[in-house]
């Protein structure tokens, strides 16, 4: 009873084999008859009893005559008695005929004796042998038979019984005999029970084969039957139906050699394995790295494929893992094509790493690696350049589809034109080259804020890398044309001076000044071009704070090429700005003798005591009220 309760349900089922005719609620099922184009079903007509009745007495008349029911024929005591007087005529002649004498020739009886003597002859050696052996084993069975039956052709019969069997020998072969038979009845349990199991794996493993191919299509992937196996009959009747199917788990708009690596295939119902087989798998990720060097050190970050967890039995999850392998593998290969034809970077490409010189002190390395090595998505913390590796990893995925689309659309034209926009290295080198720009510009311009800061100057700095909004730059890295992204920095000196900075990747910079707009082309111009205009913001400011305190004494105050003048009657006054180490900002103030024209006493300002609008301020009441 237990091994009938762990039956499985459908085991259990039983189905008669008598059509159905009500449905589950017992209503009658109509017998479909035909079904027209337009998807309208014609059943079978109903009939009563009455109806049917006349149809087939119609039937009789139309089909056997008018006077079926008046004929005679038809009636079977009539045809017996017919059968019955023929077989009787039959027989008398029969036996008229075997009555009548035949006379056999001399040729006839001279066969037949040819044919029956040698046969007889053989019979009467038979019975002579048989009867001498008979006479022989009969002779010394027994004293007791009579001395004086001489004749030795008489036979004579003997009664034999064989003697009782042992117990004990009885009973061991009794027990043989059962043991034999009890052996071979469990062979052929054993070989039953072998062959079921092995039917029911074959059944679980046909059921596990098709709900695989079902869920691969189901998340759709690309099932094609495998080809036949090599050797197999190509004839005209030749079975050519395929027993496996091939999964293409690449992209469609990849090339002919990555489409053709992209093969998985199901295992067939031979293989006790579930997990799909790739046959051209190379099992490699792609890895992209970072180094920074500074003067104070060197970091290194690095951002690795993402790697779900390897669900062996899931076939979708082994497609998905194949389908990133073979991605990263087509990515490094356009990668090491355009690697070469950089024209604002160097680079060093060999069979598994390419490292190129991006920018000063950025060096970005794309590298294949092993599934086996390649376990941790990221090597380091999440910091900002881990993240830029991140990014450049997915950036390049959509750089690839975004190629393999302008390929496509570009296939029948009959020019083929190399366009920026199927270029996959050469945006991330020119945004990476845009990065270590805007940090180096923003460096500058911050160190002229500090240094303006630092003599009592309040000044602040509005520096924006990027301009656009995060749909306008989704926009720039899936649109086929090539564009560019800027940004602005906006110093406020004293609430009363603006310098405004534009810049474009990768690495244009634009000056909007009060009395020019300037493109700005190397470092070292800027930092001159912010000392001028410091340089030219503190001698204005001078001369302002010079009219307010000095109103009384009708002076004039001018700025003659890098310094500050101011004459009043008996008083010429100069102040002149320059910079020290690290752009220290240094103020000098001294007065001309009206007399002999010889600089006076030099004033210098000294930085960290007092601010030096304060200091300025100072010196001017000094002079003013010195005779």
């Amino acid at each position: 009873m237990s091994q009938l309760d762990e039956e499985p349900a459908w085991k259990k089922l039983r189905l008669s084999l008598e059509r159905p005719y009500k449905d589950d609620s017992g209503q009658r099922i109509p017998v479909l008859y035909d079904l027209a184009p337009d998807g309208t079903r014609v059943y079978e007509p109903k009939e009563t009893p009455s109806a049917r009745l006349e149809a087939n007495l119609l039937r009789i008349f139309q089909e056997r005559g008018h006077d079926f029911f008046d004929r005679r024929d038809g009636l079977l005591s009539d045809n017996t008695q017919k059968a019955t007087n023929g077989q009787a005529e039959e027989e008398d002649a029969s036996q008229d005929v075997e009555s009548a004498p035949k006379i056999m020739t001399v040729e006839e009886l001279y066969a037949m004796r040819s044919e029956i003597a040698p046969q007889l002859f053989i019979a009467l050696g038979e019975m002579a042998q048989a009867r001498d052996l008979l006479n022989g084993l009969l002779s010394g069975v027994s004293g007791s038979q009579s001395q004086g039956e001489s004749n030795p052709s008489l036979l004579s019969a003997t009664l034999v019984t064989k003697p009782p069997a042992i117990s004990s020998v009885q009973a061991f072969n009794a027990q043989l005999s059962i043991g034999s038979k009890d052996e071979a009845l469990r062979k052929a349990a054993s070989l039953f029970k072998s062959a079921s199991d092995s039917m029911e794996r074959s059944r679980l493993r046909g059921e596990l084969y098709w709900v695989d191919a079902l869920k691969i299509r189901r998340a759709n992937w690309s099932l094609t039957p495998a080809p036949v196996p090599p050797g197999s009959a190509t004839g005209k009747g030749a079975d050519k139906t395929s027993k496996d199917f091939l999964i293409s788990y690449g992209l469609e708009g990849s090339s002919p050699f990555f489409r053709r690596r992209a093969i998985a295939k199901v295992p067939t119902l031979t293989d006790s394995s579930r997990e799909l087989v790739f046959p051209l798998r190379q099992g490699t990720r792609l890895r992209i790295s970072t180094t920074t060097t500074t003067d104070a050190e060197t970091k290194t970050s690095s951002f690795s494929s993402p790697r779900p967890k390897n669900d062996l039995a899931n076939p979708e999850t082994s497609l998905k893992i194949a389908q990133t392998e073979i991605v990263d593998q087509e990515i490094f290969s356009l990668l090491v094509k355009e690697a070469g034809q950089l024209p604002t970077a160097s680079a060093r490409v060999s069979e598994r790493i390419i490292a190129i010189d991006a920018a000063q002190g950025l060096e970005l390395t794309f590298e294949l690696v092993d599934t086996s090595v390649n376990i941790q998505s990221h090597q380091t913390e999440g910091n900002g350049e881990a993240n830029m590796c991140e990014l450049i990893y997915h950036v390049l995925h959509v750089f690839l589809l975004r190629r393999q689309k302008v390929s496509q659309r570009e296939k029948g034209s009959e020019l083929n034109r190399h366009t920026d926009s199927s270029m996959l290295l050469q945006p991330i080198i020119d945004s990476l080259q845009y990065r270590v720009f805007c940090d180096r510009v923003e460096a500058e311009l911050r160190k002229a804020v500090k240094v303006l800061n630092a003599v009592g100057i309040p000044t602040s700095l509005s520096f924006t890398a990027v301009t656009e909004s995060g749909p306008k730059l989704v926009s720039i890295l899936s649109e086929e044309s090539k564009k560019t992204v800027g940004g602005e920095a906006v110093i406020r000196v004293d609430n009363w001076r603006v310098m405004w900075f534009t810049f474009l990747s990768p690495s244009t910079l634009t000056a909007h000044l009060s009395q020019a707009t300037l493109t700005i082309s190397s470092l070292p111009q800027l930092c001159q071009l912010l000392m001028d205009e410091m340089e030219r913001f503190l001698l204005q400011r001078i001369c302002a704070i010079g009219q307010n305190l000095c109103q009384n004494l009708g002076g004039i105050w001018f700025i003659d090429l890098n310094r500050c003048v101011a004459k009043w009657e008996g008083c010429v006054l100069n102040f002149h700005i320059s910079y020290g180490p690290d752009w220290s900002i240094q103020c000098s103030a001294f007065r001309m003798d009206a007399t002999t024209g010889k600089q006076g006493h030099t004033e210098r300002y000294t930085n960290g005591t007092v601010p030096l609008m304060t200091w300025i301020e100072e010196i001017i009441r000094q002079s003013s009220h010195r005779p």
